[in-house]
């Protein structure tokens, strides 16, 4: 049964997680493709409108920043699209766009306004640390540059200090803000992680369980079915032997319940195999189904309340309990005559019992088999209970939850 797992569901799964994740990606590297854009476009066109310094510096000024674009489209979107980026490579791309901006930022002030779109890649790309350094040389270092290459005056350099130090504190705070978000981000990538892997463990298990059960399932049904079938079976060979001789009729009637137990032993292994329901109730309505092993027992059957057609799992563990019970009264009970069974049909429950009025016995001293405990693990599998009262005379109860807008055809049966 292991063998049947799909297994190509969960690399499914997988891929389509993947996929997901490299198309919430894209959407994210696309916005920060316009931000890049605009920034750049708004540094140049401050650059090419501002009145200091003289023309030529600021071409190029502007010059400088040109191959960022290129070198951004290259080297860096692809790598802020990489999950987690490679550092090595980050730093290759950080150089290679830190070193025009810084040039060019030393030439002109107004180059200091695209700092605000590399700032945010430091601390994508780079561990906080590193990050945290770069940032740092990105805005006090153009400053200290354009300070001691043009002497500005005092206020003009205290205005321009002043924003390199407002600008830093501004970027460590939205550094601090998308390194947070990293790592909110890597811990539910871990949790959605394990969360897949510990859904695909207990769909393992399920089926394992489910694999282990089924023989325990096949068990309880030949104990009730074939089992019983067999040794009645038997019984009968015995009945037969004995008669040949003495009562040839009786003899031929007990031929003739072999003939009809061995057919019916036969339907319910083909029944058995195909995994459909008991034979008995494929034919005829539960209290009908239960004619049959009442009457071979001699028992009586009483039906209370409503009939209605239940789900199959609920009238085929009354069925079982039924055969079970009234076995019993003949293994362990060492009954009378007086055997009644009683089903109840109620608005939220099935109730079947057997009573019988013989001497009683230790339901805990019963030997282990599929007997007791198969009717047991039959009733809780519906999500019911099986009890057994046992001292002078002998109850077994099964009480079986049912749905309550079962479709049904009322109808009360007293014998």
């Amino acid at each position: 049964m292991l063998a049947d797992i799909p297994v190509e569901e969960p690399a499914r799964r997988v891929r389509g997680d993947r996929a997901r994740g490299v198309h919430a990606r894209h959407r994210s590297i696309r916005v920060w493709d316009a931000y890049f854009a605009l920034t750049w476009a708004a540094t140049l066109a401050m650059l090419l409108g501002a009145e200091h310094p003289v023309w030529p510096v600021r071409a190029v000024a502007a010059g400088l920043l040109v191959p960022l674009v290129p070198w951004y489209l290259l080297v860096g979107r692809p790598l802020l699209g990489q999950n987690p980026p490679d550092e090595r490579r980050a730093v290759y791309y950080l150089v290679g766009a830190l070193a025009p901006f810084l040039l060019s930022g030393v030439l002109a002030g107004e180059t200091r306004l695209l700092s605000f779109a590399l700032i945010p890649q430091c601390f994508m790309t780079l561990r906080a640390r590193g990050a945290l350094v770069t940032v740092t040389v990105v805005n006090l270092l153009p400053v200290a540059g354009w300070a001691l290459l043009w002497q500005p005056a005092t206020e003009d350099l205290f205005a321009n200090a002043l924003f390199a130090v407002v600008g830093l504190m501004f970027s460590l705070a939205i550094g601090g803000w998308i390194i947070r978000i990293i790592e909110q981000s890597a811990e539910r990538a871990e949790l959605i992680a394990e969360l897949d892997a510990s859904r695909h463990e207990v769909a393992r298990l399920s089926s394992a369980l489910g694999a282990l059960a089924e023989p325990e399932r096949l068990a309880r049904e030949i104990h009730d079915t074939l089992a019983q079938g067999f040794t009645r079976l038997l019984m009968l060979v015995q009945a037969v032997d004995a008669e040949l001789d003495t009562d040839p009729a009786q003899a031929r009637r007990h031929l003739a319940l072999m003939d009809d137990t061995a057919r019916r032993n036969l339907a319910e292994a083909r029944a058995l195999v195909a995994g459909g329901a008991p034979t008995d109730l494929a034919e005829a309505s539960l209290p009908d189904a239960l004619d049959r092993p009442t009457a071979r027992h001699e028992a009586t059957l009483k039906v209370t309340g409503p009939v209605r057609t239940l789900p199959a799992g609920v009238e085929v563990v009354a069925l079982r309990a039924c055969q079970e019970a009234l076995t019993n009264t003949q293994k362990h009970a060492g009954s009378s005559d007086r055997v009644g069974v009683r089903l109840d049909y109620a608005d939220g429950t099935l109730t079947v019992s057997v009573h019988d009025d013989g001497r009683g016995f230790d339901p805990d001293a019963v030997p282990s088999g599929y007997g007791l405990a198969g009717l047991r693990a039959r009733a809780a599998e519906v999500g019911g209970t099986a009890t057994v009262r046992s001292g002078d005379a002998t109850t077994v109860t099964v009480r079986l939850p049912v749905p309550g807008g079962v479709a049904s055809a009322a109808r009360s049966e007293t014998p």
